[in-house]
């Protein structure tokens, strides 16, 4: 049985009762296959249904041009580049790919878009994977020794392409960051500074509720509810990547969606990895990169991505957190978990 769990990863908690609640404009709509959650503090109706409509429009853009498997650009670019063909990109297309290739570099390819293969490989290229046999080793171990990676990527005078016919694309690992990004760029133009775009539980908060923080809760990777929370400040992105998102179970086994490029199977040692960043796009990379490095290097990938807030729960249940992470984090859950913080 294939889960693919609509639950938030982070919830938005709210106000008790009791307390006054500021003027929040509140709605959810369908987009980029998942439930968005939209918070607009201090706005009229009409600019609020505004704002909605550029919100979808804006990520159903992301959606249909760059989902991994339904056709669309993306489909089509993988096409021609495994024919060993170039193909144009428009500005907007190149910005995705160029933040991809950047990304990746900075996490020495923990975090590697070129992999589409790999993940078609395991059975998620598909909206529903069935609880059967894992992929055969040969087949893992050929995709990983063909070593697609952004690197080998090509952009010039606006056309892509690579060498390697065994890069195939797949922005899963950080596009939803990249449309929420756009989503907050077409809340700004509209003069809205106040706000919350939450993509199934992934999101980036600006400003806040006539001076009150938005407050956040982290979702536990093992159980129901709500692990830890944080007030945002400012402008500020919360993305989690975690092994209970995608994931089938063969033989008492769970496998995950979240690919190591350097075995070809999915990553061990982490359950859960929260990111805190500026700009939503870095927060949804590095919480993959991170989630791949695990337990040992987790800080290591975490710090050459420049983050300086991040919170691995490992396999054991045991809370890995940066000194800045530790610093915003309150536990919701009694007894608080076994800790350990690095700088």
């Amino acid at each position: 049985m294939f889960r693919h769990l609509l639950l938030p990863l982070l919830l938005l908690l709210t106000l008790s009762a009791c307390e006054q609640r500021p003027p929040v404009h509140q709605q959810q709509v369908l987009a980029l296959g998942t439930l968005v959650d939209i918070s607009l503090y201090d706005v009229d109706e009409e600019q609020a249904a505004q704002a909605v409509t550029a919100i979808t429009n804006e990520m159903e853009a992301v959606h249909h041009d760059w989902h991994a498997w339904q056709p669309g650009e993306l489909t089509y670019i993988n096409q021609r580049l495994a024919q060993g063909e170039s193909v144009s990109l428009d500005a907007e297309q190149q910005r995705l790919i160029q933040a991809g290739i950047a990304l990746a570099r900075a996490s020495d390819d923990l975090f590697n878009p070129a992999v589409g293969a790999l993940i078609a490989l395991w059975g998620f290229h598909s909206d529903a994977r069935p609880d059967a046999a894992p992929p055969n080793e040969d087949d893992i171990t050929a995709l990983v020794q063909a070593a697609p990676k952004m690197s080998r990527l090509q952009l010039e005078g606006g056309r892509l392409s690579s060498p390697n016919p065994a890069v195939m694309i797949d922005v899963g690992g950080y596009a939803k960051g990249y449309a929420v990004d756009r989503a907050i760029a077409a809340l700004r133009r509209m003069g809205i500074d106040n706000a919350i775009v939450n993509a199934g539980g992934d999101l980036r908060a600006i400003g806040s509720k006539g001076g009150t923080a938005w407050r956040i809760g982290i979702r536990h990777p093992r159980q129901a509810g709500v692990l830890a929370s944080l007030e945002t400040r400012g402008d500020e992105s919360v993305f989690t990547s975690g092994d209970y998102e995608r994931y089938f179970e063969y033989q008492g086994q769970r496998y995950h969606h979240i690919i190591d490029p350097r075995s070809g199977r999915p990553a061990r040692g982490a359950a859960s990895v929260t990111i805190v960043h500026s700009d939503a796009t870095t927060a949804d990379a590095a919480a993959t990169a991170v989630f791949i490095a695990g337990p040992k290097h987790w800080r290591e990938t975490a710090r050459q991505m420049g983050i300086d807030k991040a919170m691995l729960v490992d396999e054991a249940g045991t809370v890995h957190m940066t000194e800045a992470m530790a610093e915003r984090v309150h536990f919701e859950v009694d007894p608080p978990p076994r800790t350990e913080i690095v700088p």
